[in-house]
């Protein structure tokens, strides 16, 4: 039974992640949203495919990736997109807008209650008083902001997103697009005429003349609005259109480009519930932008496929679970339990690794290019740093390790992505690949390092204060671990931090500036040092180096995060004032347990694990730590 226990949880585990590599089939008569969410289109200056601006979109106004109408069903981003796009009733009438604060809704007249989504109809009413108390609250710096200015603010972009959808593909209000643009190429020739005897003084027809402005002004609102550019750049051209500019710039061209008749012919059918015209238009559309645009279709199906298996929230739960198996290996079982939680690591890492490297070819950089991808990357490298700790010891706190990293890390990322598009074009500054590939991922690995390191030094001090699990054997494990993994972070920190510098030289011509960030990576450096140094010269034992440790996430994730929220300097690229709390939250939560290890010996519960609870004879041989060097000495001169 035990030897066969770990192929149980990761034959599941592969199971579970396969399953997701093939989309569901729309059943027959049903509007094929997989073959819809695969086209491509221009966001932000990115080809994307339209299921990742769906999702996108909703999440920043909706906070989710889903939605749930009074009725109870779920409605799916791409669903939700295509109701907004084509159907704006239906989309006006989604509860997606988050209206939490009760000044906001005091501003509105309405109570405050446990409901907090709202449709677009609801606040249709209130367009006018929510633009311009958000235009006065985007005049304030961000750490002025109070929370109804954040809150209207938050809205009233949201609002902006949600409009600005509605007019990317069809104008709002349209109820037949396609005899519209029949009527608008008609009359174009006509129009023509009519301007061109105007202004030679000519007898014209000022109706026709009316009717084109008309349809023109309306086609100049729709480009402006647009968010979405969906036709494909023609010639020598590399931009993208959207459906307002192209119907303008078909006044000269003299036709209308087939791909706006489509999206036209596609938006019709939608509004009628014609499923299978749709269907057919979707697929007439697919193969026009595939033969036109191969690279772009290609990497829109390959990104709706990533989106689809969502390889890091499968990594998340992989890792929880790997987490668990190690603790509770603790307990009994240790030999199959830590072998079922190491494969199931590897399974993990197998997809996170899917993950990372999916990003790296829809994005064509290095793994690490905001923070979002900062946080995936940095749970990979200490993920596989554990896991080499955990061949190495057998002993499952390598395991435990990483399984805790790469689920918290994988968790910020996740909050990270709150704010949309996580592939979004580089500022221009970070736009050199040599640098992204070495810097950047040199000093990434560093934080891994540290934050493996304070995790090693954490399950020290509560195994030890809580548990009789921290066995002499165990801790000198530990501090082993430890002691290694800031050598590693020295290491990547200082050479991160070197090229750091040549690449600012080139850049900006100055080596240092002593840029916040530039400071937060030298604290890193030092405090690796400093930790060393007091090992080293025997000012510490295995608590103060667990300590130091500890107090290395702080100074980590202050580095990491707290420069940004600090919103100066020349590296201020990933400023969130909602994390700020959580920052907070951590480097107490640190401190706390750096307050723990500083407990008296005779109040830690592994202190009394043997018969003979004499602590003054056990004392170093259980929390005092000798560097390898010399306990290889010490070995050879007993022997």
């Amino acid at each position: 039974m035990k030897r066969f226990l770990p192929i149980l949880p990761v034959s599941l585990g592969i199971l579970w992640v396969a399953s997701s590599f093939f989309p569901p089939k729309p059943p027959g008569g049903d509007v094929d949203f997989v073959r819809f969410g695969k086209i491509p289109v221009q966001v932000g200056g990115r080809v994307k495919p339209l299921d990742t601006v769906a999702r996108n979109s909703l999440l920043i106004i909706h906070s989710k990736q889903t939605l749930r109408p009074s009725d109870g069903r779920q409605v799916s981003a791409i669903k939700w997109l295509a109701d907004t796009l084509f159907n704006a009733p239906m989309g006006d009438a989604y509860p997606a807008f988050v209206i939490q604060n009760g000044d906001v809704l005091g501003l509105f007249g309405w109570q405050q209650s446990d409901r907090k989504y709202f449709s677009f109809a609801e606040v249709t009413p209130f367009l006018k008083q929510i633009e311009e108390q958000g235009a006065q609250a985007e005049k304030l710096q961000a750490v002025e902001r109070s929370a109804y200015q954040n809150a209207i603010l938050n809205l009233r972009n949201a609002i902006s997103l949600y409009q600005r959808l509605k007019n990317s593909v069809q104008p709002e209000g349209t109820t037949n697009f396609s005899a519209e643009l029949e009527a608008f190429e008609r009359e174009i020739p006509n129009g023509a005429k009519a301007a061109r005897a105007r202004e030679t003084g000519e007898k014209f027809d000022q109706a026709q003349l009316d009717r084109v402005a008309a349809l023109m002004q309306r086609y100049e609102k729709s480009a402006e609005l647009a968010y979405i550019l969906p036709v494909p750049p023609r010639g020598q051209s590399s931009d993208w259109r959207s459906i307002g500019q192209t119907l303008l710039q078909s006044v000269t061209a003299g036709e209308i480009d087939p791909v706006v008749r489509l999206y036209a012919s596609l938006g019709d059918a939608y509004r009628s519930g014609d499923h299978a015209a749709f269907n057919a238009d979707v697929d007439l559309l697919t193969n026009r932008l595939t033969q036109t645009q191969p690279v772009g279709t290609q990497r829109a199906r390959y990104e709706f496929f990533f989106n689809y298996v969502d390889p890091f929230t499968h990594s998340m739960t992989l890792y929880v679970i790997a987490f668990l198996l190690a603790c509770i290996s603790w307990l009994g079982w240790s030999r199959p339990l830590n072998r079922a939680a190491f494969y199931l690591l590897l399974v993990s890492l197998a997809v996170h690794t899917f993950g990372l490297v999916s990003r790296m070819y829809l994005q064509e950089r290095p793994p690490v290019t905001n923070l979002y991808s900062s946080a995936i990357f940095i749970g990979w490298g200490a993920v596989i740093v554990a896991l080499i700790l955990e061949r190495i010891f057998r002993d499952g706190i390598g395991a435990a390790c990483a399984g805790a990293v790469g689920f918290v890390t994988l968790v910020i990322a996740h909050h990270l992505a709150g704010s949309g598009d996580t592939l979004e074009m580089l500022q221009a500054v970070l736009d050199t690949n040599i640098w992204l590939a070495t810097h950047v991922v040199a000093i990434t690995t560093g934080y891994s390092a540290m934050f493996l390191a304070g995790m090693l030094s954490i399950i020290y001090v509560i195994r030890g204060v809580f548990t009789r699990s921290l066995t002499p054997q165990t801790a000198t494990s530990l501090a082993r671990m430890t002691y290694g993994v800031v050598c590693f972070a020295t290491l990547f920190s200082f050479v991160g931090t070197v090229l750091g510098g040549i690449w600012a030289d080139q850049s900006w011509g100055r080596f240092w500036g002593w840029d916040p960030k530039e400071n937060g990576a030298l604290l890193i450096v030092l405090w690796c040092a400093i930790i060393l140094h007091a090992r080293w010269g025997e000012y510490i034992g295995q608590r103060g180096l667990m300590g130091m440790a500890i107090f290395g996430n702080v100074i980590t994730s202050f580095s990491w995060f707290g420069v940004n929220m600090l919103g100066i300097g020349l590296h201020s690229y990933g400023f969130m004032q909602k994390a700020f709390p959580w920052l907070v939250g951590f480097m107490l939560s640190q401190l706390a347990l750096m307050t723990i290890a500083g407990i008296p010996l005779k109040y830690w519960r592994s202190s009394r694990t043997s018969p003979d609870s004499s602590l003054s004879t056990r004392k170093h041989e259980h929390f005092e730590f000798t560097p390898p060097k010399l306990a290889v000495e010490t070995t050879q001169n007993e022997s």
